[in-house]
């Protein structure tokens, strides 16, 4: 069976010479130097990833490979098994199914009495059988799901149409799975995560719920019929959300990484700018219609390979917005790569600048960053949070922009943090003008910084309250939950896994460490942990996530796309629904629960016709968990809207910390404010800068107020026509 693979370049400076034929000039000598550098670089983390790379590297096969080869007749049968073992794993995470199911089997041949029935009180010998059956649930996905895609494959739970039609792999899992559940001896969680599997494998054959022993079967939350279940207001029924990538041309099939969408060439629509962690991988450019139709076009991208995570910037004010890579994300001391400033000539096509500005040394692993003006000076700067893996690497890093080249400033203003550092976001928690930091850790406190104004931070982070040590925590941001006019921060925790789902779904209590923190702002004098007020203690495992009014009410909503390295972490992406400062699961409604790992997630207008599209970009951190981008088409809700742009004149060019607020007039309720801040959004993905307010049921925003935090100036707009983009200049 032939599938889709990711391609490699085989010469980049070949490529690179024919990126820039007819772009060149618009660019410094130095510049294009600092791009020829990048590529160098680059190249050569490529040709060390076989060996260095955890995730994608194939020394594990070739060491095994030869270890199994040396064995004798005087080799013991535990040496045996875990030798023909280690190779299946290896075998797997690269994606070949069909050689580590034969080698699991041939390992477990050796184990007597397994294939008769008996006991199994083997820890060994019980992970390893475990370990098959993953291999042949995911021979199911890669012969089915992967192999002949179509808009409902993997949305859960499952359709008809998503069945599997090759049977193998499901079959010959679950009946492996129902074997362990009765003669294998394991505690309470690995049940739960083998029944939770169970219940997923009859899903691909189309036998759920009816075939699922009564003793296994979670059921799922009673719902009206897909698409069919109400709003939470009542107002009318939650439409079903329809998977449209492959239509409209954005369905890279490759492994995880990040997406930022933007008017990079200035035509007026939004395009899309798509990156895989693969070192082997150039990002992809898609160019927008006007329509929400895609082309991929040339962007120079050549040789500029990588990259778990993106987030896009005018940091030249020059009007044309660029975009920064981040590389290295998970590796350790073996992540220390260069992350990538692509610098954009105002037609979609980027040079890398890296070196130029100051940006490239030293390289240590991160996925995370963020843009603000903190010095209030006009042009933004740029915090990276890296990971300090065992106190070994670097800080995290302020980058002051002084004019378009960078200086590192992190120790001198106090946040030069050493801590495993997942995910940054900046925001004007006390609306004093100068943004604060909030950065999320894994198993580490997570920290918030008070900017003092001077070029220094004070680390505030008892205001938080109370923290679990030792949590996992993943993306995080500043938002305004509740719409009270003060940012409010979401921190994402990242320690649940399928048995928490099917926990959850039975009706359990939901452990604390598996949940996000809601931290409310009152009055941007203290915080209060409102996760139980606004029902979000449910069980998450986000990496990719982001916000924003997708049923334009007037209030952001949550979008998460969950997932962990192993194959056997199949749970559903979330969407919550914000209803007045109240979460609501509309996921399985609209029909947004992909079970793919889900990576960077952007919300945003792509075939202008009023509501935000999801995007998200799709695959996992394994050589052999690849899967396809997903795209889905925002039904609508029949309510008006206001996209806003801002221009800044004395502030940095698009506004970026800006809070931007429209008062609402709904016949039957009092005027309220709707209020957002300028960004890109969550800390995994990025938004357009342009923001999207949902009026709710009034005809037409009465008022709109633009706070430049440069000049302390508050900008005032009336008599505003609604579905509308707006471009704000500064006064």
């Amino acid at each position: 069976m032939i599938r889709p693979s990711i391609q490699t370049m085989a010469s980049g400076a070949i490529c690179l010479c024919c990126s820039l034929l007819g772009q060149g000039s618009d660019f410094t000598t130095e510049e294009l130097a600092s791009h020829e550098k990048m590529v160098a670089e680059l190249k050569k983390i490529e040709e060390l990833a076989p060996t260095e790379n955890f995730f994608l590297g194939t020394i594990g096969i070739e060491l095994e490979r030869k270890n199994l080869s040396s064995l004798s007749d005087s080799s013991t049968v535990s040496e045996r098994f875990e030798t023909l073992s280690s190779l299946a794993i290896n075998e797997l995470n690269q994606g070949l199914e069909r050689e580590a199911i034969a080698h699991f089997e041939e390992a477990l041949t050796l184990v007597e009495g397994f294939h008769e029935g008996r006991p199994i009180h083997n820890r060994r010998v019980v992970d390893t059988a475990r370990l098959l059956a993953t291999a042949y649930l995911r021979l199911g996905e890669t012969e089915n799901c992967c192999a002949s895609p179509n808009p409902e494959s993997c949305i859960f739970p499952l359709s008809a149409a998503a069945v599997h039609t090759e049977r193998e792999g499901s079959e010959k899992a679950i009946e492996l799975i129902l074997h362990l559940l009765n003669k294998a001896a394991m505690d309470q969680y690995d049940r739960l995560w083998l029944g939770w599997l169970l219940n997923i494998g009859y899903m691909t054959l189309g036998e759920y719920p009816e075939s699922v022993p009564p003793e296994w079967l979670i059921s799922l939350p009673e719902e009206s019929p897909p698409g069919k279940r109400t709003l939470p207001d009542g107002s009318a029924q939650f439409p079903a959300f329809h998977n449209i990538a492959a239509e409209k041309g954005v369905d890279t099939f490759s492994l995880a990484g990040g997406a930022a969408a933007e008017d990079y060439d200035g035509d007026g629509d939004l395009d899309l700018v798509v990156s895989s962690w693969h070192p082997g991988k150039a990002m992809n450019f898609f160019e927008n219609d006007g329509t929400g139709n895609f082309t991929e076009r040339d962007a120079g991208f050549a040789g500029i390979h990588g990259g778990l995570n993106l987030t896009q910037a005018d940091y030249d004010n020059d009007g044309d917005i660029d975009l920064f890579v981040t590389r290295g994300a998970w590796l350790g001391n073996k992540g220390k790569h260069p992350n990538s400033l692509l610098k954009n000539n105002g037609k979609g096509f980027f040079v890398d600048v890296t070196h130029h500005v100051g940006l490239a040394a030293p390289a240590l692993p991160t996925q995370t960053s963020d843009w603000i003006d903190f010095d209030l000076d006009g042009d933004l700067d740029l915090f990276i949070g890296n990971e300090n893996f065992q106190n070994e690497i670097g800080g995290c890093q302020l980058f002051r922009n002084d004019g378009g080249t960078f200086t590192d400033i992190a120790k001198e203003a106090g946040i030069a943090i050493r801590s495993f550092v997942k995910g940054v976001s900046w925001g004007d928690f006390n609306g004093d003008r100068y943004p604060d930091l909030v950065l999320s850790c894994m198993e580490a406190p997570n920290r918030l910084f008070k900017n003092s104004g001077d070029g220094t931070f004070e680390d505030v982070t008892q205001m938080l309250g109370p923290q679990l040590p030792n949590k996992r925590n993943f993306p995080t941001w500043f938002f305004d939950y509740n719409n009270d006019g003060w940012l409010d921060i979401l921190i994402c925790g990242y320690a649940s896994s399928a048995p928490e789902y099917a926990n959850y779904l039975l009706g359990n209590s939901v452990p604390q460490y598996t949940q996000a923190e809601l931290y409310e702002n009152v009055d941007g004098k203290k915080f209060i942990n409102s996760t139980q007020k606004a029902s979000l203690l449910r069980p998450m495992l986000p990496m990719g996530a982001n916000f924003g009014d997708l049923t334009n009410n007037g209030f952001p909503d949550i979008y998460l796309g969950t997932g962990m390295p192993d194959y056997d972490t199949l749970v559903p992406n979330l969407l919550l629904i914000n209803d007045g400062g109240r979460y609501y699961d509309m996921t399985q409604t609209g029909r947004v629960g992909h079970l793919q790992k889900g990576h960077a997630v952007v919300l945003a207008d792509f075939d202008k016709d009023g509501d935000l599209d999801i995007f998200e970009q799709m695959g996992g951190a394994l050589a052999g968990d690849q899967y396809y981008d997903v795209l889905f088409d925002n039904p609508g809700f029949n309510r008006n809207w206001l996209a806003i742009r801002l221009k800044g004149v004395t502030s940095d060019r698009y506004g970026i910390g800006c809070r931007v607020s429209v008062l609402l007039e709904e016949p039957g309720f009092p005027p309220r404010w709707v209020c957002q801040w300028m960004n890109t959004g969550g800390s995994f993905g990025a938004n357009p800068l342009q923001l999207h307010f949902g009026l709710g049921s009034a005809e037409k925003p009465s008022r709109l107020e633009v706070f430049w935090p440069k000049t302390g100036k508050t900008q005032v707009i009336e008599m505003i026509e609604a579905n509308q983009l707006l471009i704000v200049e500064e006064e």
